[in-house]
C-alpha cells in the first residue's frame, strides 16, 4: 500500500498537497498520501460553475466532484480546502478553446490547464502550504536521473498521459510527484475499494471536462456567438465545391460532415484557411507532413542530442523524427498535423519536452526547406 514520495527518510512531520479532483486517481493518491505518515492536505479547485454541472457523469472540479473530494478527505481524515478558479480557468482555458477553434487551430485544453491553473496556481498554493511536495493523479512517471527529475511515460502504456504534460517545466518537476504512475488502472480502483472510498467505481471524466456530451460546436458558439459564419469549401486549387457553417465544426483530418458529391476519391479537410473562412479539402495523400515548425518550446531533455521520436496527437505513437531547435522534421511523411496541436518528444519512455504545432510543411515541399 505504501508509494514512494521521494522526499527521503521518514514522512512524519513531512507535509505532502494533493490535487483532488474528486475522482478515484486523485482519491488513492491521497490515501496512499495519508499512510506514509506525512500530513496530507487535499486541495481542489473550483473550475467552472458547480450548479450547472452538479449531476452530470464526465465532469470534473465542479459540484459533485467538490462533494466527492470532500467526502474522500473525511474518511481519510485529512483536511480539505477548495479554491475558487472559475475566473482564471475562464479565461485562461476556455476562452482560449473557443478562439482557437475560431482561427481554425485544433486547441488542446487539458495541456492548457495543466500548464496553468494545475501545475502553477495549484502548485504556488502547496507551496504557501509549506509543502514538500505536490502530489497529483496524473498517470505517469517521475524518476531521478543523473541531472535531476525525470519525466517518463506510466507502466500503464493505455493510461498514459505524459503527452498531456510535455509543457511541465524542470522546476514544476522536482517539486511534483505521481505516485500512480507505475500502476494500472485496475490495481487503483482495487485500492479505493479496498480503503472502502466512496469513489471507488465512479467513472472516469471525460477527457475535456467542461464540454458536455463532445459538442464542441456548442461551446463555442455559446461563448463566441459569431463563431458559426458560413463560408466556402474548396479544393487545393481554390475551386468551390461547397459550403460550411462556420470553422469551428472542422479539424485538420476530417473525413465526415463535409457533405461534397461527385468526387472521384474521399476528401479530407487539408487545413483551415481563418483570414478567409475556407475550408480547403484534398486527397488523403494531401494531409501528408514532412515538418512542423513549432513554438513556446519546453525542453526537459538536458544536454539530450540522441535520436527521438515524437507524436502529434494524444493516441498517436511516437514516430522517428528530428528536431532542429524550431522545427520538427519527420523521417516519413506524418498524417494528421494539425496546427495547434502539440508534439511532444520522447526518447524511449523519457519525455524530452516538446511545443505547438504552428505551420506544417507539405511531405512534396520538405526538400525546399530541409
Amino acid at each position: 500500500m505504501d508509494a514512494d514520495f521521494q522526499l527521503g527518510g521518514d514522512l512524519k512531520g513531512r507535509r505532502i498537497v494533493v490535487a483532488m479532483s474528486g475522482g478515484v486517481d486523485s482519491s488513492v493518491v491521497a490515501a496512499l498520501a495519508a499512510r506514509t505518515g506525512a500530513e496530507t492536505i487535499g486541495i481542489t479547485l473550483q473550475l467552472y460553475d458547480h450548479g450547472a454541472a452538479v449531476n452530470r457523469a464526465g465532469s470534473c472540479c465542479a459540484g459533485r466532484d467538490i462533494r466527492d473530494a470532500r467526502a474522500v478527505c473525511d474518511r481519510l481524515g485529512i483536511a480539505h480546502y477548495v479554491f475558487d478558479y472559475e475566473s482564471a480557468f475562464r479565461e485562461s482555458v476556455i476562452d482560449r478553446f473557443a478562439d482557437d477553434y475560431m482561427a481554425g487551430r485544433t486547441p488542446i485544453p487539458c495541456v492548457r490547464c495543466n500548464q496553468g491553473v494545475k501545475f502553477t496556481d495549484l502548485l504556488r498554493l502547496a507551496r504557501d502550504l509549506g509543502a514538500d511536495c505536490l502530489a497529483t493523479g496524473h498517470y505517469v512517471r517521475r524518476l531521478e536521473g543523473e541531472a535531476g527529475a525525470e519525466l517518463h511515460r506510466a507502466a500503464d502504456p493505455a493510461r498514459d498521459q505524459s503527452y498531456f504534460l510535455f509543457a511541465t517545466t524542470q522546476d514544476q518537476l522536482d517539486y511534483l510527484r505521481f505516485p500512480l504512475g507505475g500502476m494500472p488502472k485496475p490495481r487503483v480502483r482495487e485500492l479505493a475499494a479496498e480503503i472502502g472510498l466512496g469513489v471507488a467505481a465512479k467513472p472516469d471524466s471525460q477527457d475535456i471536462c467542461f464540454v458536455p456530451d463532445g459538442d464542441y460546436a456548442a461551446v463555442v458558439r455559446k461563448i463566441r456567438p459569431e463563431a458559426e459564419t458560413t463560408g466556402e469549401i474548396v479544393d487545393l486549387a481554390g475551386r468551390v465545391l461547397g459550403a460550411h457553417r462556420g470553422l469551428i465544426h472542422f479539424t485538420v483530418g476530417q473525413r465526415r460532415g463535409l457533405e461534397i458529391g461527385g468526387s472521384p476519391e474521399p476528401l479530407y479537410v487539408v487545413r483551415l484557411d481563418a483570414a478567409a473562412n475556407r475550408v480547403v479539402v484534398g486527397p488523403r495523400r494531401a494531409l501528408a507532413v514532412r515538418a512542423a515548425a513549432l513554438s513556446d518550446i519546453n525542453w526537459l531533455g538536458g544536454d539530450f542530442a540522441g535520436p527521438l521520436t515524437a507524436k502529434v496527437r494524444s493516441m498517436a505513437k511516437p514516430v522517428p523524427a528530428r528536431f532542429d531547435g524550431a522545427t520538427l522534421h519527420f523521417d516519413a511523411p506524418e498524417y494528421g498535423v494539425a496546427p495547434g496541436q502539440a508534439a511532444v518528444f520522447y526518447a524511449g519512455d523519457r519525455v524530452l519536452g516538446g511545443g505547438w504545432i504552428e505551420t506544417t510543411v507539405p511531405a512534396e515541399d520538405a526538400l525546399a526547406v530541409a
